[in-house]
């Protein structure tokens, strides 16, 4: 028998007035219109703050033209960290706007070069494609180093929900292929498991904020007919990974009524299990995103304060 959630106070109200604006449910028929709403433009990112946002072209998966904006602090110079973006949207909506606050903050707080790419979404492009062009990026990222200045050895890589996944998926792919070394992972309710099977998922379909339902639209759309093999690149699902070894520092966080809580939990329990550095944290009570849709409540602000607590931690190594 599946237990009914148990939603925080402060999210539990704001729960009813989502519907019809947040993907429970969808299916490619619904995609259009969910694509949407989560739009954001470089004008809502941006809007006042002092930050420079330049748009640059680079080559992605198979020579394809590629855009990504580059977020500085107006007037910087020197070398410092970076941190390259990957924006959430289950890998088949978003833009590279879309849920990207957090490079306009660390842009300002930690003198950061910040990089957010526009990659290619399902089922239009099925998989490796948004996923290898988000290592294109990272890859361009570290050659341009120089002309970015940015240090090539402080680089991290951070992505929530789909861009979570991705994000796991470039650490993988840039351990396994001797790419740019990642100074960190900063995994957000992370999309890391295709194989639509655990507890949570299971629990969730129906209800919240992105349910089983959508994860499985997602997933069917990024990997065709091959939804469901057994052969899937664990780079492509990284929950399939068997060797978690020489991954970077890595944060994960997830909440505890959401699809995405088991397969999240299991990743960082194999990254400890392989020798590797992870904080993990699992907000009880909260659904999918729930930070960035109600970033005003009491559990948004703790989330919101650990995860740039760590990172703060990690830069000034």
């Amino acid at each position: 028998m599946t237990k009914a959630p148990s939603y925080d106070a402060e999210l539990a109200a704001i729960l009813p007035g989502l519907d019809g604006f947040v993907p429970r449910g969808m299916t490619l028929a619904d995609l259009p219109r969910f694509r949407a709403l989560s739009a954001q433009s470089r004008e809502d990112l941006i809007g006042d703050v002092a930050v420079d946002c330049i748009d640059m072209s680079i080559a992605g998966h198979d020579g394809a033209e590629l855009t990504v904006s580059v977020i500085t602090r107006r007037g910087r110079t020197g070398r410092g960290p970076s941190i390259y973006c990957i924006h959430g949207g289950g890998m088949v909506m978003g833009t590279r706007f879309s849920g990207m606050a957090p490079a306009v903050q660390w842009a300002i707080e930690h003198d950061a070069v910040c990089v957010t790419i526009e990659y290619r979404l399902a089922p239009e492009f099925p998989a490796p494609i948004g996923l290898e062009d988000c290592y294109a990026g990272l890859c361009w990222m570290a050659e341009q180093a120089e002309a970015l200045g940015l240090d090539r050895e402080r680089i991290v890589v951070f992505g929530g929900s789909g861009g979570g996944g991705l994000a796991a998926g470039v650490a993988l792919l840039s351990r396994d292929r001797a790419g740019p070394r990642l100074l960190g992972q900063l995994l957000q309710c992370p999309m890391l498991d295709d194989r639509d099977r655990t507890s949570s998922t299971i629990a969730n379909d129906g209800i919240g904020v992105w349910d089983r339902v959508s994860n499985r639209t997602a997933w069917q759309a990024l990997l065709g007919e091959r939804y469901g093999a057994a052969d899937i690149d664990p780079a492509i699902a990284p929950s399939r990974a068997m060797d978690l070894s020489g991954l970077p520092p890595t944060f994960i966080d997830v909440a505890s009524e959401e699809v995405f809580r088991d397969e999240a939990v299991d990743y960082a329990r194999r990254i400890w299990a392989a020798g590797g550095a992870c904080e993990l944290h699992v907000w009880s009570g909260a659904f999918h995103g729930f930070y960035d849709i109600a970033p005003q409540t009491r559990i948004a602000k703790e989330c919101l304060a650990a995860r740039d607590a760590w990172l703060a931690r990690l830069l000034t190594r």
